[in-house]
C-alpha cells in the first residue's frame, strides 16, 4: 500500500492508546447507558470489536455522544475517529461531505408509530395527520417525498432531536412519529404503554445503516471495513465467542483458519497484529451474537432479523461480506 494512503488515524489512535468513537447518546438497543452508567447497544458493540481488533482489549475506547447535527462535523474535526451511529449511507454524504461510508451494518427503513386506537393499517391513512419528524435528517425529506407521490396532506412538526420528537409523540402533540423503524422500536419500549402502539407495515425508504470515517485514509477505511466484514464472517462460519478457540483448531473452512487464525499476514497489511480479528470476535462476538442480544431475540426490541439475516440463512438476507482470501 503506497504511503499516501495512510492517513495516520491508526498512529493518532494507538498514541492516545484510546479509540474515539461517536455513537447515539441515547437510543435503546443500539447505543445507551445503562443504569450502571456503561455504554451498551449494537453500534457501541461494533466499537468494541474495533477496540479489541486494534489493542486486543474492548474498553479501550471514549464514547462519545453525538447529536444528529453535530455528527459528521465531530468526524470531519477529528474529535471521533470512527462514527458507528445509526447514519444512513447517501450519495451526497458519500461524495461532497468529506466523508467515507465503508461498509453497513443494519438495513432499515423508515416507518410510522401510531396509537393502536386509531385502527390504522396503512400510512395512506394518515391524511391530515400530525407527524412528529426531526429536522436535518433523511426522514424529515423521505417523509415529504412519500405524501407528495401519495397526494395526502399532512401537517409536519419539526423538532430539533430524536427524543423531542418522541417527547411530543407521547405527549400526543402528534398523531405519528416517523423515524427508522429500529428507531421507532426503541421509542416504543419506552412509552408507558408500549402494548397500545403499533408499527404500521408501510417501509418508505431504503435506510443503509453503518460506520463513517474522514476521507483520505485508507488504512482506516480498511480496518473500520474489514473489523465489521470479520464478524460477519465468523457468523457464517458458524464461529462464535465461545467456540472460535476450538474452531480455529478444527475447521474445515480454510476461509475462518486465515482469518481467524492468526496465520495469513493480514493483520499485518493494515498495519495490526495477527490477532485481530480472533480478538474481536473473541472479546465482543460474532455479527449474530451482536445483533441477538442488543435488538434481537434476547433483547426487549425482540427485532427479527429479517434484511439483516445472513444472505444463505432461511429466509436469506442481506448480510454478507466479501470472501477472507
Amino acid at each position: 500500500m503506497a504511503r499516501s494512503t495512510y492517513g495516520g488515524t491508526l498512529k493518532a489512535v494507538r498514541a492516545r492508546g484510546r479509540l474515539n468513537c461517536g455513537v447515539h447518546p441515547g437510543l435503546i438497543g443500539f447505543s445507551y447507558r445503562d443504569n450502571r452508567g456503561e455504554w451498551k447497544g449494537f453500534d457501541v458493540d461494533f466499537c468494541r470489536a474495533m477496540a479489541a481488533a486494534i489493542f486486543g482489549d474492548p474498553d479501550r475506547i471514549n464514547f462519545v455522544p453525538l447529536e444528529t447535527d453535530k455528527r459528521f462535523d465531530a468526524l470531519r474535526r477529528g474529535q471521533i475517529d470512527v462514527l458507528w451511529r445509526n447514519s444512513s449511507w447517501t450519495l451526497s454524504r458519500d461524495t461532497s461531505e468529506g466523508l467515507n461510508f465503508v461498509g453497513i451494518n443494519y438495513y432499515d427503513g423508515q416507518g410510522f408509530l401510531v396509537r393502536r386506537s386509531l385502527r390504522l393499517n396503512s400510512a395512506t391513512e394518515l391524511n391530515g395527520a400530525r407527524i412528529c419528524v426531526q429536522s436535518g435528517s433523511t426522514t424529515e425529506l423521505n417523509l415529504a417525498d412519500y405524501f407528495r407521490a401519495k397526494s395526502i396532506k399532512y401537517t409536519p412538526v419539526v423538532v430539533a432531536t430524536e427524543d423531542e420528537a418522541r417527547g411530543l409523540y407521547a405527549r400526543e402533540a402528534c398523531d405519528a412519529f416517523s423515524s427508522d423503524i429500529s428507531a421507532l422500536a426503541a421509542a416504543r419500549t419506552t412509552l408507558d404503554d408500549p402494548q397500545n402502539h403499533v408499527i404500521l407495515p408501510d417501509v418508505i425508504s431504503k435506510e443503509p445503516l453503518g460506520p463513517v470515517v474522514r476521507e483520505g485514509d485508507a488504512q482506516w477505511d480498511d480496518i473500520v471495513r474489514w473489523t465489521l466484514n470479520a464478524v460477519v464472517l465468523a457468523e457464517e462460519y458458524g464461529v462464535s465467542s465461545q467456540n472460535v478457540d476450538d474452531k480455529i483448531k478444527t475447521a474445515q473452512n480454510s476461509e475462518a483458519v486465515r482469518l481467524l487464525g492468526g496465520d495469513s499476514g493480514w493483520g499485518q497489511a493494515m498495519g495490526l497484529d495477527a490477532r485481530w480479528a480472533y480478538n474481536a470476535v473473541k472479546r465482543v462476538g460474532n455479527y449474530g451474537e451482536i445483533f441477538d442480544r442488543n435488538i434481537g431475540r434476547h433483547s426487549p426490541l425482540n427485532l427479527d432479523r429479517g434484511l439483516n439475516a445472513q444472505w444463505n440463512g432461511a429466509p436469506p438476507g442481506l448480510i454478507y461480506a466479501p470472501p477472507a482470501r
